[in-house]
């Protein structure tokens, strides 16, 4: 029985670290949508979210949001990391750039 406890405990462990989590992208975020906006949002004052995406970016499973800010014509993409919260990137785009990038995605999505 020992042993088994002992078996099931380093099972969940591994489980549960970032780096099983990060091999498995079909697997259920630890940090939910919710927890990681409010660390996204922390990040630009007085920022509104347009888009929340999960993805995997840089090898990892990502929060990804897009947040605007009243009187400003760039958007801020910030990404926190969804197995620990971590802030991975703050990055402002021009509204050229982000045009640019959701015509990407939708040529990448329709050709599929």
């Amino acid at each position: 029985m020992k042993t088994l406890t002992v078996a099931m405990l380093v099972a969940f462990a591994f489980a549960a670290s970032p780096t099983a989590f990060a091999a498995n992208p079909g697997a259920a975020p630890l940090l939910s949508k919710a927890r990681a906006e409010s660390i996204a949002l922390g990040r630009v004052a007085g920022g509104t979210i347009r888009s929340a995406e999960l993805e995997t970016e840089m090898h990892r499973r990502v929060w990804s949001f897009d947040i605007e800010r009243r009187g400003h014509a760039s958007i801020t993409e910030v990404l926190v990391d969804a197995s620990n919260g971590r802030v991975l990137k703050v990055h402002e785009e021009s509204p050229a750039a982000e045009r640019a990038e959701l015509r990407a995605e939708h040529r990448e999505h329709t050709h599929k």
